[in-house]
């Protein structure tokens, strides 16, 4: 079973949770080595930047 399944995940700008883990239309990215996630609201508002593979502190 997948661990992040059954993970209590939060988009990491904007603080909405997702209790059951993270919705398959969250996106996430690694940086700095830890995990983040974006909810589907904050990724399709920051698409470019992710596709730059900017790190969320510039957005």
């Amino acid at each position: 079973m997948d661990p992040e399944a059954t993970e209590n995940i939060t988009c990491a700008r904007c603080g909405k949770a997702a209790p059951d883990g993270a919705p398959p239309t969250w996106t996430c990215s690694v940086e700095n080595g830890s995990r983040r996630y974006f909810c589907d609201d904050c990724a399709r508002a920051n698409i470019r930047s992710i596709e730059g593979r900017l790190d969320s502190s510039w957005w």
